[in-house]
């Protein structure tokens, strides 16, 4: 399975159809989730170097549709995080205190401190994304964004912060499938929102909306194309695109100011 076969280029002209939202990357399911286990083990191992060196910090953008599978890569995948390392932010319609600033303000006070792994599960691209399907910015404004959103991550990048950014692509059947799913689970009925509807049948402005967000792509902050109608393979390939990413950050566990072999542990009585 090769990353790159699923990262958006740099410049490149978006065209979602050229990702097949059912590819398994030619494992089994047993095969995979066999993998995804030990994948989740040196993701842990390479969490805690990052932690321990303070130095380096990692952004992951999550973007999909509604029933994409965001909160299910946030419980399967960054699941294997030590909790403490790790800040899930989700922006959701901006409040009055939001709106008074510009777009980005609130998303900057959310960027990861050097030491964690930040998630934003939703995102910034929020605002080039139904802001746009809904007409409320026209595409020359749309345009902007996209380059200042381009600019403020190239920003966090020169600031020791990596980012890799995810789109989470399953088919309109799909969808339709998990949204039936939550209607026939009473005990799902809560993640049930009638306005899911009335966007699903917005799907063409949406991909369209998507492909253009998607040209943010760069060598720095690229975009994976992540095929989520299979949430096991969902998860082996962004498993798989993390771990080389920590692994091409070389954290390092800081050097220590004393001799191990020279401490000894004096005995303290229980009483």
């Amino acid at each position: 399975m090769n990353p790159d076969h699923y990262r958006v280029k740099a410049g490149q002209k978006v065209s979602l159809q050229d990702w097949a939202t059912d590819d398994d990357g030619g494992y089994s399911k047993e095969d995979g989730k066999a993998l995804l286990q030990k994948l989740e083990a040196e993701l842990a191992d390479w969490q805690e170097r990052l932690y321990a060196e303070g130095k380096q910090a990692v952004l992951i953008v999550l973007q999909a549709r509604d029933a994409g599978g965001k909160d299910g890569t946030v419980k399967h995948v960054f699941g294997a995080f030590n909790p403490n390392g790790v800040q899930i932010s989700n922006f959701k319609v901006p409040n009055e205190e939001e709106l008074a600033h510009d777009f980005l303000w609130r998303v900057h006070a959310k960027a990861p401190r050097r030491g964690t792994i930040g998630v934003f599960n939703r995102s910034h691209y929020e605002d080039v994304l139904v802001t746009r399907v809904h007409q409320l910015i026209d595409d020359k404004t749309a345009k902007q964004r996209l380059e200042q959103i381009s600019h403020f991550e190239a920003m966090l990048v020169a600031n020791g912060t990596q980012i890799v950014k995810f789109y989470l692509h399953i088919s309109p059947d799909e969808q339709q499938e998990r949204l039936q799913a939550r209607l026939d689970d009473k005990t799902k009925h809560w993640k049930f929102n009638e306005g899911d509807l009335a966007e699903r049948i917005k799907w063409p402005e949406y991909t369209k909306a998507y492909e253009d967000a998607l040209t943010t792509s760069t060598k720095d902050a690229p975009w994976y194309v992540i095929p989520a109608d299979h949430k096991w393979f969902r998860d082996l390939l962004i498993s798989q695109i993390l771990l080389s990413k920590l692994k091409d950050m070389k954290p390092q566990y800081p050097a220590t100011s004393y001799d191990p072999e020279q401490v000894k542990i004096p005995k303290v009585a229980a009483k």
